[in-house]
């Protein structure tokens, strides 16, 4: 079993205009950053870097269609681009600054950049720096997605989670959607059908509710996300507790990106919408009911892991469990439980995605 963090990361870091209580507001916020935005791609010699006058730590970038101000991520973007140490680069005077990027602009082997603007009331912001070739899928068709598929408000099926299996008023306190001028993030449950489980924890029936998370960039900040999985409960600060199965798809924002999108995650979300209860309870059975002896496990382990790792992974199950790895959910139970011992979450998301791969193999 697991503990996943990562709904838990955006609570306690999002500010208070960046959590949303319903889908129906997320949405009108996504959409609106869509309206006000124009992007484009122009020559790097034509994208000039000018100092701010009377402010000697602020820049404006010159391009084709006027003056913007970058965004932070922006101006970490151009010299992502120009490969400058942005930290580095925010300590410089803004002439010395825009010298900087200017020349080194104008020697890039890529021609051309891409760019993100967005006409707010009090000026244009300059949003994103990208290659030519970056896909933008838009926060605005994502979060429309899910609440074609998932419906919005109290009676849908899945929904923002409860505290402790118990549904209790969502407020911007203890929201799992959030979304602003970077990325979005949604978390939503299904805690009303929940799968009932024999043996469980040592032997004791218990259940598991569906879950799932959903995180994109329209700017380039991080790739389009989608992971799936089982789970206890989630307690007030949006941890999600005793996780199974966690299956993660992802889609780096590429010149395909938004074909991608519509030809393989838009049928995903519709199939897990109406996915039978019935087959997934049964995939879990199945797993617990698929016996394995020792030799098995140790060559599906092996397979995937190194020999101190597959030896970790049978101790944490036996600690666990308080017996040792008999069918393949014991396996997957072992891998999640060994991947709460990693302090860094791209390591333990790994570990329980390559569980979650054995769950779909071996069942």
């Amino acid at each position: 079993m697991a503990t996943l963090t990562q709904a838990h990361q955006q609570w306690a870091t999002r500010p208070d205009d960046e959590r949303f209580v319903s889908l129906e507001d997320m949405a009108a916020f996504t959409a609106r950053q869509r309206r006000i935005s124009d992007m484009g791609t122009t020559p790097n010699k034509q994208l000039r870097v000018a100092p701010v006058e009377d402010d000697p730590n602020a820049i404006a970038v010159e391009m084709d269609n006027g003056v913007t101000a970058p965004s932070n991520w922006a101006f970490t973007q151009m010299c992502q681009l120009v490969g400058a140490p942005a930290s580095y680069m925010r300590t410089l005077p803004s002439d010395l600054v825009s010298d900087c990027l200017n020349q080194s602009m104008a020697n890039r082997k890529v021609e051309q950049v891409g760019w993100l603007t967005r006409n707010e009331i009090e000026g244009p912001s300059l949003s994103a720096v990208t290659g030519p070739t970056y896909g933008r899928i838009w926060n605005a068709d994502v979060v429309d997605a899910v609440m074609k598929y998932f419906g919005t408000g109290s009676s849908a099926q899945f929904t923002i989670p409860g505290e402790f299996g118990k549904q209790v008023p969502i407020t911007k306190q203890n929201t799992t959607l959030y979304a602003g001028d970077r990325d979005m993030f949604i978390f939503l449950a299904d805690e009303k059908n929940r799968i009932e489980m024999p043996n469980r924890r040592n032997g004791q029936v218990g259940s598991l509710a569906r879950g799932f998370f959903i995180q994109n960039s329209e700017v380039g900040s991080s790739t389009l996300k989608i992971g799936t999985f089982l789970f206890d409960y989630v307690c007030s600060n949006r941890m999600v507790w005793g996780a199974e199965g966690f299956k993660e798809v992802s889609i780096r924002h590429s010149l395909n990106a938004p074909n991608r999108w519509v030809s393989e995650i838009m049928p995903a979300l519709e199939s897990m919408q109406t996915a039978s209860m019935f087959n997934i309870e049964n995939a879990v059975k199945n797993a617990q009911a698929r016996r394995l002896d020792e030799d098995q496990v140790e060559k599906i382990l092996v397979k995937r892991f190194t020999k101190n790792q597959a030896k970790a992974i049978k101790l944490a199950h036996f600690n666990d469990e308080d017996k040792p790895i008999e069918s393949t959910w014991d396996l997957v139970t072992g891998i999640t439980a060994y991947a709460r011992g990693y302090k860094h979450q791209d390591q333990r998301v790994q570990l329980e995605r390559e569980a979650g791969k054995i769950l779909a193999t071996y069942n």
